[in-house]
């Protein structure tokens, strides 16, 4: 069995507010891009993840991939053995701001929900995707939504065109906690979206007017960041660049997938690079 994990990106990120706890309260719309990583999951006595793929050896030292503490906190909850033997192919780049890591444990949460004939739904697969982390709820799900509280409240997105998107990393890793603690000022208010968007352009232009607060505090801390944006906004077609998450990704729109793979290429080569359309609707 094979599971897409596709990368998370935050269109627009507001920091609204902070709760008692320290925790963050946001405001993103985030979409689906059409790169990812791969899970493979087959019948096994106990449990055993490899991994490999080009961004595989920035994993190589750790010991408790999210991955393995999604099976066991799924298996835990049914009530059933930890069973699988899982092989991630990591593809996308590692604590960079769209992801992958979250993604990669809801890939886990679905394939072995099936695997282990579960059948649970996917608001069941969720609560237990929130004790891994923020942006694992909507991972599970992996269609755009309007992400609310830490990131487990979600609610649905407007409607999306097609739309062409790059992705780029300077390959430089940004720990989020490090954007959050680094972040001045005060906090922005929630957007107001439309019900919807008819073509990539309209769509560009009204999410102009929002922003990344993350974007400058991760410049700080990273100022490839600033190069990788000031790449993107130099493409040809490119209607809108931004930092997603907390970084050190950024991405570009584009009025189609084609428009976005012809400019992918044009940016340098020793930086991780993609360019296609979205996952799922506006795919």
């Amino acid at each position: 069995m094979s599971w897409f994990a596709p990368a998370k990106v935050n269109l627009y990120l507001h920091v609204t507010g902070r709760r008692a706890d320290g925790y963050h309260l946001l405001d993103s719309l985030v979409a689906f891009a059409g790169v990812g990583d791969e899970l493979l999951a087959a019948p096994a006595a106990g449990l055993t993840l490899a991994v490999d793929g080009p961004a595989a050896a920035a994993l190589a030292g750790e010991t408790d991939n999210l991955v393995l503490r999604a099976a066991r906190a799924l298996a835990t909850a049914a009530g059933v053995p930890a069973g699988a033997a899982l092989r991630l192919h990591k593809h996308l780049p590692v604590a960079s701001g769209i992801g992958g890591g979250s993604a990669d444990a809801a890939a886990a949460l679905r394939a072995l929900n099936a695997l282990w004939g579960l059948g649970w739904p996917e608001a069941r697969l969720a609560e237990v995707a929130l004790a891994l982390g923020a942006d694992v709820p909507a991972c599970v799900a992996s269609r755009p939504c309007r992400m609310g509280g830490i990131g487990e409240v979600l609610g649905p997105a407007p409607r999306l065109p097609p739309v062409g998107m790059v992705l780029t990393n300077p390959r430089v890793a940004l720990p989020t906690p490090a954007v959050f603690r680094a972040r001045q000022g005060g906090f922005s208010a929630p957007a107001a979206l439309p019900s919807g968007w008819d073509d990539a352009a309209g769509m560009a232009a009204d999410l102009a007017a929002l922003g990344n607060d993350l974007e400058a505090p991760a410049i700080g801390l990273c100022p490839p960041v600033a190069e990788a944006l000031a790449a993107l906004r130099s493409l040809p077609g490119c209607l809108l660049a931004r930092m997603s998450g907390s970084g050190a990704t950024c991405f570009a729109l584009f009025g189609g997938a084609d428009d976005a793979v012809a400019a992918a290429q044009l940016l340098p080569e020793a930086w991780w690079r993609w360019g296609g359309g979205l996952h799922g609707p506006g795919a």
